[in-house]
């Protein structure tokens, strides 16, 4: 017997429309790519959408096809979201800080058909525009700019564009598991990979964030994601957003410290998403400028560890709490939020800011597991480590042109984490698979190293790789970025090592750098620091 309860496909369309109707006056504040702050709101993001959605179904493209985007965090990327998704195309976000060659073979890959570009980067796409047979249409997100114009042929301007279409264009009837968005991963080895998302899955991934044991968004939040539009959807914050009506800030291009402090104090943010360098900078930028960040309660972290003296220091300081989060492009990327239970309300303060370290526990629609070497899974006493795998309603089946045959092992998908998980289900990343390091036959986290590391007051951001040791195989090496004003020596620096960890687990060296690089997400390259670094120890 069936339940007799009302069903309607779950949409990325009846989110910007439930905010437009119920949220309508609620402020988008935006950044614009050429300078200046407008305010909009969720009712005009949603007439702008279906305008969207209008003319492009009017350009005759077939429903499914790729609607890539290369922009950054805006109202009309905003509007682009919701406006290609629900009129039952693909809204594919591309990453501008990769190489051209890499821009080129996704471009091809998913076989994007419409580019919309913010003015930062034309000249980057009228460099690889004729090595992109599929691509017909190029959209400036501004007004008319005869500049731009000469410089790619057939430019059209989105305010130009959507002013042909029709505010009351109906979205079409569209089944929740068609596809609706696209991101293509380069943490994997060989080219980039292409994750594509569902309706279905991605309202979901929306409750899930929106879910006060995890992002916990409402309706009286101002929300500021620092995270880019081109990273993972945003962490997803556009939609969970659109579903509770929460007011927006869009940061634009300027992610700098003294950039956001700006935005927060001006206009009241609550809650703020970001990966930890940009963190970093932020909170560099606040006490030069004697900001207290009085409007903000939490900050999430992700994309990396987030180091324990960046919790203390938002807590400590500016009474912000700092939820700790996990995933990947692969989960959409929700896997884990640390929120506290009940019971550990009863804990000494220092134990329950110890608890907020680790990366949390799967929120519901994630379920993970952690296996050794032959697939056996382990137990979960937060002591054995192991690989991390996961499944769930918003983790991919198969890549993008793939199957699942060639994406998942017996109906789960291997993150290449080592982590391990307690009792609790709280989850602790010791490191990615290929970083973490074997020293004489045991294994020492990076990660554990880094946060001390970066807990020190005379470092701006350190790094650990393992460097290849004649004896023991690996070794670990500090590679590290002097606080502004400030010049330790590397016995400074080892110092801090001291009765937090195992001797044997210390540094070999510390090599002093004016800055870590940093890849297309904020994420330090550990590959480029094993290439320039990775023979210190031979000979020595």
């Amino acid at each position: 017997m069936l339940g007799q309860m009302m069903t309607s496909a779950l949409t990325i369309s009846s989110l910007v429309d439930h905010a437009a109707r119920y949220h309508g006056k609620t402020e988008v504040f935006s950044v614009n790519t050429g300078g200046g702050i407008e305010t909009t709101s969720w009712g005009e993001v949603g007439a702008n959408a279906r305008r969207l959605g209008d003319v492009l179904t009017k350009l005759g493209i077939e429903p499914q096809s790729r609607c890539a985007t290369i922009a950054w965090n805006n109202r009309r990327h905003l509007e682009i979201y919701f406006g290609v998704s629900g009129a039952g195309f693909v809204c594919h976000t591309i990453n501008p800080r990769l190489f051209p060659e890499q821009l080129v073979y996704i471009i091809n890959h998913a076989e994007d058909k419409v580019l919309f570009i913010d003015a930062t980067f034309v000249p980057l796409v009228a460099a690889i525009r004729d090595k992109c047979p599929h691509l017909e249409h190029v959209v400036l997100m501004e007004g008319r700019d005869e500049e731009a114009a000469a410089k790619i042929e057939g430019l059209k301007f989105y305010d130009d564009f959507i002013a042909e279409g029709d505010a009351g264009f109906v979205w079409p009837e569209i089944d929740e598991n068609t596809a609706s968005s696209l991101c293509y991963t380069s943490g994997t080895t060989g080219n980039p990979k292409g994750v594509l998302y569902s309706h279905r899955s991605t309202v979901l991934h929306a409750f899930a964030s929106n879910l006060k044991d995890c992002i916990g968004n409402s309706a009286m939040d101002v929300v500021l994601p620092v995270v880019p539009m081109f990273h993972v959807n945003a962490w997803g914050t556009p939609y969970a957003c659109a579903m509770v009506g929460a007011r927006m800030v869009m940061p634009g291009p300027g992610l700098d410290g003294a950039s956001l402090v700006n935005l927060i104090d001006t206009y009241n943010v609550t809650t703020a998403l970001g990966v930890p360098t940009i963190w970093l900078g932020l909170l560099g930028e606040a006490e030069k400028a004697g900001s207290k960040l009085e409007s903000l309660t939490r900050t999430v972290v992700g994309g990396s560890a987030c180091p324990p003296s960046m919790i203390d220091t938002f807590r400590d300081i500016y009474n912000v709490e700092t939820i700790h989060a996990w995933g990947m492009t692969e989960m959409s990327p929700l896997g884990t939020a640390n929120q506290p239970l009940a019971k550990h309300g009863d804990l000494p303060q220092v134990e329950q800011n110890k608890l907020r370290e680790n990366q949390g526990r799967p929120v519901w629609g994630v379920e993970m597991k952690i296996v050794d070497d032959t697939g056996s899974t382990l137990p979960e006493d937060g002591e054995a480590q192991g690989d991390l795998l996961v499944r769930g309603h918003w983790v991919l089946d198969a890549y993008f042109r793939k199957t699942s045959d060639e994406t998942l092992t017996d109906g789960w998908f291997d993150t290449g984490d080592v982590a391990t998980i307690d009792p609790d289900g709280y989850l602790s990343i010791k490191d990615r698979s290929k970083d973490i390091i074997k020293s004489g036959g045991e294994w020492i986290s990076s990660v554990d190293l880094e946060n001390i590391a970066i807990a020190h007051p005379d470092l701006a951001n350190a790094a650990v790789i393992g460097a290849r040791h004649e004896k023991w195989d690996e070794r670990p090496i500090l590679i590290a970025v002097k606080a502004e004003g400030s010049d330790p020596s590397a016995a400074d620096v080892l110092a801090a090592f001291d009765d937090k960890i195992a001797k044997w687990q210390i540094p070999d060296e510390v090599v002093f750098v004016d800055a870590l690089p940093l890849g297309a997400t904020g994420k330090v390259l550990k590959r480029k620091l094993k290439e320039e670094f990775g023979e210190v120890l031979i000979g020595k």
